[in-house]
């Protein structure tokens, strides 16, 4: 029996040691937690997943106690400020709390316009069981999430308590705040509505890479372990700013909803170019997409990035979502071997796609099909400070910031890709200013840290096997000028015209139809309409999907 107590004693003594060891490892995280930057006085960042010291907040829907910038609240915060207007641009938009905001507002005479992408657009009482039955999986999924987050009792019944408190439509129509999207042109909407922007009172703008969802904010409904995905979020104060994006914003709302379907989404816009104001001390460069595939690259936004980071003198830092525009990657490729020093962070659901600029950084390719990417240029002077931020499971990098020589930062909603470039209404700030880089500096910094580089051993193992089963490849790697074989499935408007038989109209079509479900033959291009059998003969050989 005292064996038996002795042996308890020392069961109870080291469960105490492990819980105390936790507790100081906890507190020792805590300590090492970053100190909070000094803010611009005119403007202000943020991050969702920010440690510094200071930046925590209790998640409203999951109440989940966690480090990071409470984006939301920043912007029902904003949203409360407002005098007399607030104007929304936003992709998508899921977060109950700022409707409720945005409809008090609107209670007190406050003008609410809304803009959304024609996706997210959708009331539930449009979603029939066959709708739901015909939906992609990652969107079914996303419905459902949807669905779980409304029904607060869980009984599989959406009741009008319920969609009250949590459906933002519901939310919004209790006081009939206009709502558009990018069909509001007369189209069924070319490219996406992918803007994050506010306008307050015409002299307050937030400015983000985050949609306004619990996905984009503060983490997935469903799983606990999830913090959002990586975002940023800007608050600028400028009235000369406010007047650039409410020109912008004007455009895409025309009359409003319904009327002479006059808004302007997409290329349909006038050519604009970047404008460059002073805010402080400050200078700030805005560019809005898309721009026609027929105009110059160099004169398009990807063409600005490009230009932007040709004048880098020692480093450049990349945590982007997307990266697959291959003259950004030649421009860097340029920087690298002047020595400016180069880190990149992709999303691990981009990085090792066959488009992707990341695997032309690693100095490796990836086929499609045995075709590699039209002009694909794997780096002769690979580097291996490229790889992906180790998230919690299911959170993404939505980033889309550069930082450059410590002095600039490019960022907005705009993704590195040619659908940003030529099809998307999107947002690319340039910002000069060392106490606002610094902050986006210690982001990245926290990203890196705590990130996997290089290639991952399945990556070489496919590689592998791609040449193993495409000899052709090899033969295609050398010869810098072979033939170019055009991707169905992830080729922009420019590329597919140089097909035989294919004009603007049809390439139009392709574009629209692989959106719904990709190609995966030669003949599954019958699915568009006015291509035939004969067409596609003359395509034999000049395509891959």
């Amino acid at each position: 029996m005292k064996r038996f107590y002795q042996k308890s004693l020392q069961f109870v003594c080291l469960l105490l040691w492990v819980f105390l060891a936790l507790v100081a490892c906890d507190n020792s995280l805590k300590n090492e937690r970053s100190q909070p930057l000094p803010q611009d006085p005119f403007i202000e960042v943020y991050f969702n997943l920010n440690q510094a010291k200071g930046a925590d907040y209790s998640d409203p829907y999951r109440n989940i106690e966690r480090p990071g910038d409470n984006l939301e609240n920043i912007i029902i915060n904003s949203i409360n400020s407002a005098e007399s207007t607030i104007d929304i641009a936003v992709q998508e938009f899921r977060l109950p709390n700022i409707a409720k905001a945005l409809v008090k507002q609107a209670e007190k005479g406050i003008k609410v316009r809304i803009i959304l992408e024609n996706t997210y657009n959708r009331h539930l009482a449009n979603f029939s069981p066959e709708i739901v039955r015909q939906m992609e999986p990652r969107e079914k999924q996303r419905y459902e999430q949807y669905i779980d987050f409304i029904d607060l009792n869980d009984d599989q019944i959406l009741s009008n308590k319920e969609l009250a408190e949590r459906d933002i439509f519901t939310i919004l129509n209790q006081d009939e705040i206009s709502i558009i999207d990018d069909t509001e042109d007369g189209s069924k909407g070319t490219g996406l509505m992918h803007h994050k922007f506010i306008i307050i009172d015409g002299k307050v703008m937030i400015i983000s890479s985050a949609n306004f969802t619990l996905s984009g904010v503060h983490g997935d409904f469903n799983n606990e372990s999830t913090r959002g995905n990586a975002n940023n979020l800007l608050k600028i104060k400028s009235s000369e700013l406010a007047q650039l994006f409410t020109e912008e914003f004007n455009l895409m709302w025309g009359d409003g909803k319904g009327g002479k379907k006059d808004s302007q989404f997409g290329i349909n816009k006038l050519k604009r170019s970047q404008k460059t104001i002073n805010i402080g001390e400050s200078e700030v460069t805005v560019k809005f997409s898309p721009d026609s595939s027929k105009k110059d690259w160099q004169l398009t936004t990807n063409g600005f990035i490009g230009s932007v980071l040709n004048n880098a003198q020692s480093s450049i830092n990349l945590a982007l979502f997307v990266f697959s525009d291959q003259k950004i990657a030649n421009t860097l490729e340029s920087k690298n071997n002047q020595g400016v020093n180069i880190k990149a962070l992709i999303d691990p659901d981009f990085i090792f796609r066959s488009y992707s600029e990341g695997l032309d950084m690693l100095g490796v390719a990836l086929s499609n099909n045995c075709q590699y990417e039209r002009d694909n240029k794997p780096w002769k002077e690979k580097i291996n400070t490229v790889g992906v931020a180790n998230l919690p499971q299911g959170d993404k990098l939505h980033h889309k910031f550069a930082i450059i020589d410590d002095n600039i930062i490019i960022t907005g909603s705009h993704n590195w890709s040619a659908s940003a470039n030529y099809k998307n209404d999107e947002t690319l700030l340039i910002i000069k200013n060392p106490v606002i880089t610094k902050h986006y500096q210690q982001e990245f910094e926290r990203l890196y840290n705590n990130s996997t580089l290089g290639i991952p051993e399945y990556i070489n193992n496919k590689i592998q096997q791609d040449i193993k089963k495409c000899p052709s490849l090899l033969t295609q790697g050398k010869q810098e000028n072979a033939t170019k074989i055009i991707n169905l499935n992830t080729a922009n408007l420019a590329e597919l015209e140089t097909l035989p038989g294919i004009g603007k109209s049809l390439a139009e079509r392709i574009i629209e139809t692989r959106q719904t479900q990709p190609f995966t033959s030669l003949e599954d291009l019958t699915r568009v309409k006015g291509i035939g059998k004969s067409k596609i003969k003359k395509l034999e050989g000049k395509v891959s999907w």
